[in-house]
């Protein structure tokens, strides 16, 4: 049950989620910033550690750029606590425990894993603009090199 997936041009999904402190953390206290939002499926395991590092050693150039970056799971606040201590992560991750946001941007729904259909978060990433419009949407990502891809896409790599 995949939601309607968000084009370049949408409406960003409004949002307010708790950080790993329990902080509210709201879409539109962001406005007049451009954010990457991204969705992983779980703290802590392989995929999402690397992905999740490769923003924190990114995130300088990227807030130098004028991004603002927040991830997104479905991890309750402990897990994020720890996932963001153990790696040093320097960014906000959010808990979505019951998939409201991830199904307002279609990240989650029907995948292949491991050659057979499971539902479950499928991980994406989408720039939005200042006035909160969503500029890349990206979906099915892959862990592994998605940050440099990003960059390229966003034209920060010289």
């Amino acid at each position: 049950m995949a939601d309607a997936r968000l084009d370049t041009g949408a409406t960003a999904p409004e949002f307010t989620l708790p950080d790993a402190d329990g902080n509210q953390i709201s879409l539109a206290d962001l406005r007049g910033q451009k954010v990457i939002l991204y969705f992983y499926p779980a703290a802590s395991t392989p995929g999402c550690t690397t992905e999740a590092c490769d923003f924190r050693d990114s995130l300088n150039s990227l807030r130098g750029a004028g991004y603002t970056v927040l991830g997104i799971s479905k991890d309750e606040a402990e897990p994020l606590k720890k996932f963001r201590d153990e790696e040093h992560l320097n960014f906000p991750l959010l808990s979505d425990t019951d998939l409201t946001v991830h199904q307002l941007y279609g990240a989650y729904g029907e995948k292949s894993m491991y050659g057979k259909t499971v539902t479950g978060v499928l991980r994406s990433t989408f720039v939005i603009d200042e006035a909160g419009t969503v500029t890349l949407p990206l979906y099915n990502v892959k862990a592994t090199g998605h940050v440099a891809s990003l960059r390229k896409k966003l034209k920060l790599d010289a």
